[in-house]
């Protein structure tokens, strides 16, 4: 009887994630999601190509941040030569893509472990809302908002 009660509970707590990995993309989500996941592994890899990825117009939200930020803002912490952590693993797993034309908006969350300078292992989960829009067909982004959660 415990036992069946200790799945039943575990199907229960799973049920909510089952409908992520259930969804069938169309071939628009598709297109953006790859978009995400290459500006995502250029940032973990600390490479500026992932700047392609941001228009001019750029407005982003950190949970951590007191007010938005812009690309330029971005192109300054980038430059700076900041190193101070080595990813080891950074997944990404969407949760909503909504296309419609040349805009898009993506919910996806995130898991990261990383080593900081002094050689200390971090891990990391949270969540980003990514608004796109497709100019000279690659999709890029206008706008974020997420970062690091507590759960």
């Amino acid at each position: 009887m415990k036992k069946s009660f200790g799945f039943t509970l575990i199907i229960f707590f799973l049920i909510p994630f089952l409908n992520v990995y259930a969804q069938q993309w169309s071939a628009e989500q598709k297109e953006v999601w790859n978009s995400v996941e290459i500006y995502n592994a250029l940032a973990a890899q600390r490479d500026a190509e992932f700047l392609s990825y941001f228009d001019d117009s750029y407005h982003g939200w950190e949970y951590e941040s007191d007010a938005p930020y812009t690309k330029e803002a971005i192109k300054k912490f980038v430059g700076s030569g900041e190193t101070t952590s080595k990813v080891l693993y950074f997944i990404i797993t969407p949760a909503s893509i909504w296309v419609n034309g040349n805009f898009a908006y993506v919910h996806y969350y995130y898991s990261e472990a990383y080593v900081d300078k002094d050689g200390k292992r971090h891990y990391e989960k949270g969540r980003w809302t990514d608004i796109l829009m497709k100019k000279n067909n690659k999709w890029i982004m206008v706008g974020d908002h997420g970062g690091k959660t507590s759960k």
